[in-house]
């Protein structure tokens, strides 16, 4: 049974409402957070003055005991020779003593009231700060989850994107492969092949020759033969070249690169290469010299077949870590904003920079040329010393 495709857009609408819930939860949190933090900041304040109005309450009351004392003490002292004062003093050191009394038990009274109040702030105070900061651990949670969720999101259709990308390359790789395979049987059965067949027939034609005219005309076929010989010959090698130039590990990067360019010149007539080379030269493991020159001559035959140019500049920079390769030419570009139907291309090289663990950038416009610029590390596990 074939599986469902996997219908990216539903499972972004599903996490879209799903976040949109959360985050308004968020948002309803916050809004309990706040108002318990107002709450809280007045009742900071209403304790502050709680706390003076027990202050100045405490204080009155022991002026208030202090002179309830003295005026116990002075009534004593009238009651005990109540002839010695008049009847006035008396009625005065009464009312006196009898007023401080009420006075004291109502500051005892507002005093009693004022730390209910007080321990009761102070409850309600620290339960809102325990509310205040479950809230805010709570927000920071949901907007924990949320940001895990969304940025999940993201690698879940990239990771998708990218399979079905990777899919289609390597249909893609498939085809350049057959199509390669087509190319190769055609030269080598356009080139060597016809030439060895002529081989054959003229060394036939030379023994026929040699019988019926002589050694001189043999001579002169015989010559005509081993050019047609060193053609093939060249014709083989070029076609070897192209599969995996050899030199590569015999000579290293940057004269097999040389070599290439002026080979390429050859056969494209009319085109110049310009190659420039500054810093000090390092060789690398085998592969890693192959893939570097994979995404030079990529570049350059993208520049020569896709881009029309003429001439191509390729400027090779060795710094102390790190190597920077620009391929330019002159020739027509194209919009970057468009999707190519054969960028496998550029996917290729970008997989190839992706293993040296380099950067790949490429500039360039309709009718003003291109520009790829390429990134490699020099780390030391990839030089050969």
């Amino acid at each position: 049974m074939a599986e469902k495709a996997i219908d990216i857009h539903k499972l972004e609408s599903i996490f879209d409402n799903m976040v949109n819930m959360m985050d308004q939860s968020k948002n309803d949190i916050f809004t309990i957070s706040e108002q318990s933090r107002q709450n809280y900041d007045e009742m900071r304040k209403e304790l502050v003055i709680i706390k003076e109005d027990i202050s100045r309450v405490i204080t009155e009351g022991d002026y208030l005991e202090d002179m309830t004392r003295h005026s116990r003490r002075r009534l004593a002292d009238v009651s005990k020779n109540f002839l010695n004062y008049s009847e006035e003093e008396v009625r005065q050191a009464y009312e006196v003593a009898n007023d401080l009394l009420v006075r004291l038990s109502i500051n005892r009274m507002e005093e009693k009231q004022l730390r209910v109040r007080r321990d009761e702030l102070e409850r309600r105070i620290a339960a809102l700060l325990e509310t205040i900061e479950k809230a805010d651990h709570l927000v920071n949670q949901v907007t924990t989850v949320i940001t895990y969720l969304t940025s999940d999101l993201k690698k879940v259709g990239e990771a998708l994107e990218t399979a079905r990308q990777k899919q289609e390359f390597a249909i893609q790789i498939i085809q350049a492969q057959e199509d390669e395979r087509k190319r190769l049987s055609r030269d080598i059965h356009d080139g060597p092949a016809q030439m060895l067949a002529n081989v054959l027939l003229r060394s036939g034609l030379i023994e026929k020759t040699f019988v019926e005219k002589g050694p001189t005309s043999a001579l002169s076929e015989l010559t005509q033969l081993k050019e047609m010989v060193r053609n093939a010959l060249y014709e083989v090698r070029r076609i070897i070249y192209d599969l995996r130039p050899m030199a590569l590990d015999d000579l290293g990067l940057i004269p097999t690169l040389r070599k290439y360019l002026a080979t390429v010149m050859e056969y494209e007539k009319g085109t110049i290469i310009h190659f420039m080379n500054n810093g000090s030269e390092r060789r690398f493991e085998s592969n890693i010299e192959v893939a570097i020159f994979r995404l030079v001559q990529e570049s350059v035959n993208n520049a020569l077949k896709h881009g029309n140019s003429r001439d191509v500049w390729v400027k090779i920079e060795w710094l102390r870590d790190t190597m920077n390769i620009v391929i330019k030419d002159n020739g027509q570009g194209f919009d970057q904003s468009e999707t190519k139907e054969k960028s496998f291309g550029i996917i290729g090289m970008r997989e190839r920079i992706e293993l040296l663990k380099g950067e790949m950038k490429i500039m360039s416009a309709a009718g003003n040329g291109t520009t790829v610029l390429f990134r490699i590390p020099l780390e030391d596990d990839i030089i050969v010393e």
